[in-house]
């Protein structure tokens, strides 16, 4: 019988090869048997907790070998889990669990006093003190919700997109993905409450493949990629767009070593596909593209050596039982080769939104469609349909971007800062493109507050990709001839641009005019001087790692992550760099 939820779709392969090593961290090894029984024995205690069929239980831990028995045991308990990021500030995770409305999390033992503002009952992994139920374990239902993610929402307010069990499955049994196999080790670096972690974690179950989970992509990058991959035994892996950039800047060969390499999360630029197939990759590199609200992926490309040389490389076709209308503002089928909104229909189309019926009925259609029973989920995407039958991605129909492979809406981000004391009107927008891409905000603020003190407040109550990368205090909002927001005003202005430094801060040595070069080269942003700091300029972790190195292979010196987030002033980077040299002379 053909596995219709997550539950059977393990089991099925636990039966099929149970000695074969299921998931693996540096420190454990868990067989399909062991990750079998772990996670039956947790889903008894979560039963003890009075979690039953239709509940949400927030997960909150690091990424490790234990997040699997946790994930799989939330699942035979019958409730869906709800992944949060534990890097999001405390705001942010306890709006989550307030929308959400889970009434336990699961959590890291060392983490739970973080949570004790959230109107939940925290325990602590492997919650070996709660007493396990007595009665049997529920059989999920296809129609079952499994996970909630929660997105960028354009009312300020985020969004949780409800996945039921079918709708993995039929992801994770796609003929239309390149096959994995049991002899397949997967690596693992997606975050558990972003949507590539489905591919990581089901896909590799459904096909009886191992999971590796892998240190964090700078310390990859640290002790050379392709070295790990290779020692690892990684054969296949699935990365964000912004990620598969940041890593061939620095090492083009780092992913020579996979037989299957698949991308995702924004467009990629043909030049970056160039790198990768010219180090020595001659394995499947694909170009994958969906909304979490359709699971992770529903078109696919296989990315060639011509792909390299067009303007932009294709999404691809649909996958199997993936069905794709694209239609024009009136909602109206364009022919092929015209441009229209693309609207995506099948199993793999989730449920809706989590409490959001008004916003579901704007996104999901009734079923419908030539077989009366397709439901479409329309996407906001402006697509081309070649007669070939290849989809070509052209940009959005409204508002919401792609910040380092996460779905952002700048509305969201507009609607804090007008939250707070005496701003009185702000626009915020993208500025730059694919990997480089960064937010930009401009304040109206009436009340003396500086950039730094509005930058903090977003740090404090937004996650990391919806903090804006520059932010610009101005006297007004431009308008147009038509009394609309003249963004183009703004994005010239700050392009024309010339910042002056203080006297103080003019470049101090050869340290900082290296860092100011350096800076002005991965940023993309000229004129900055001693005083800027590198994150309000737009700088996040990837590229401060990548800063790391350069600044290694230019002084010889190792600056630590925690030194760099320290001293993010290019004068006082400088200051650390020959603090460092002089100690290393001594």
């Amino acid at each position: 019988m053909t596995a219709e939820t997550l539950t059977e779709l393990f089991d099925d392969t636990v039966a099929r090869y149970p000695e074969r090593v299921a998931v693996r961290d540096e420190k454990t090894a868990l067989t399909y048997r062991e990750l079998a029984s772990r996670s039956t024995e947790l889903a008894r205690r979560i039963r003890g907790l009075g979690v039953g069929r239709g509940d949400l239980v927030g997960v909150h831990l690091q990424r490790s070998a234990d997040v699997f028995v946790v994930l799989l045991a939330v699942l035979r308990a019958g409730a869906a889990y709800v992944a949060i990021d534990s890097r999001y500030p405390d705001a942010r995770r306890d709006l989550m669990l307030r929308l959400s409305g889970v009434e336990v999390v699961i959590t890291e033992p060392a983490w739970a006093g973080r949570l004790d503002g959230a109107a939940v009952r925290v325990l602590p992994a492997p919650l070996s003190d709660v007493p396990p139920a007595a009665d049997p374990l529920p059989s999920p239902r296809p129609d079952d919700a499994a996970s909630v993610l929660f997105t960028s929402g354009s009312t300020g307010t985020p969004k949780g997109i409800v996945l039921e069990h079918r709708n993995v499955v039929a992801f994770a049994r796609n003929p239309a993905l390149p096959r994995l196999t049991e002899q397949d080790r997967i690596g693992q670096v997606s975050s558990l409450s972003f949507d590539l972690f489905h591919w990581e974690m089901w896909n590799s179950f459904a096909a009886g493949a191992e999971v590796t989970v892998l240190p964090l992509v700078p310390d990859l990058l640290a002790a050379g990629f392709d070295t790990e991959v290779r020692r690892l035994g990684i054969t296949a892996m699935l990365v964000p767009t912004m990620v598969a950039g940041h890593v061939t800047d620095e090492q083009p060969d780092a992913f020579a070593a996979l037989r299957l390499l698949h991308v995702a999360g924004d467009v990629i630029a043909p030049a970056v596909c160039r790198v990768i197939l010219d180090a020595g990759f001659d394995g499947g590199l694909y170009n994958l593209y969906g909304p979490a609200e359709c699971t992770t992926a529903c078109v696919a490309h296989r990315i060639t050596p011509e792909d390299t040389r067009r303007q932009a490389v294709p999404i691809g076709r649909p996958l199997d039982r993936v069905v794709v209308e694209v239609r024009d503002p009136e909602g109206a089928p364009v022919p092929p080769g015209s441009p229209g909104e693309l609207f995506v229909g099948g199993p793999q189309v989730a449920r809706g939104y989590l409490g959001r019926p008004d916003l579901t009925a704007e996104r999901f259609s009734e079923p419908g469609g030539p077989d009366g029973a397709t439901r479409f989920y329309r996407t906001g995407d402006l697509v081309r349909v070649g007669d070939d039958g290849v989809i070509d991605f052209l940009g959005r129909a409204d508002r919401q971007v792609k910040i380092r492979g996460y779905r952002v809406e700048p509305g969201e981000i507009e609607r804090f800062f007008l939250g707070l004391p005496g701003v009185q009107d702000v626009v915020v927008t993208p500025v730059g493109e694919g990997v480089d891409r960064r937010l930009v905000a401009f304040v109206v603020e009436g009340s003396g507050a500086t950039r730094q003190e509005l930058r903090a407040a977003a740090e404090r109550n937004l996650p990391h990709f919806l903090v804006p990368g520059d932010l610009h205090l101005v006297d007004r909002i431009p308008a147009d001839q038509h009394g609309k927001r003249n963004v183009s005003e703004l994005l010239e202005g700050l392009a024309a641009r010339s910042v002056e430094a203080p006297a103080d801060a003019m470049p101090g040595g050869v340290e900082e005019e290296f860092v100011i070069t350096l800076w002005e080269e991965l940023l993309g942003v000229s004129g900055i001087s001693g005083s800027d700091n590198f994150f309000a300029l737009g700088g996040n972790s990837l590229l401060a790692f990548r800063m790391q190195l350069k600044i290694e292979r230019r002084f010889g010196v190792k600056i630590a992550n925690a030194e760099i987030m320290k001293n993010s002033r290019a004068v006082e980077l400088a200051a650390t760099i020959r603090a460092a040299g002089s100690s290393g002379a001594e």
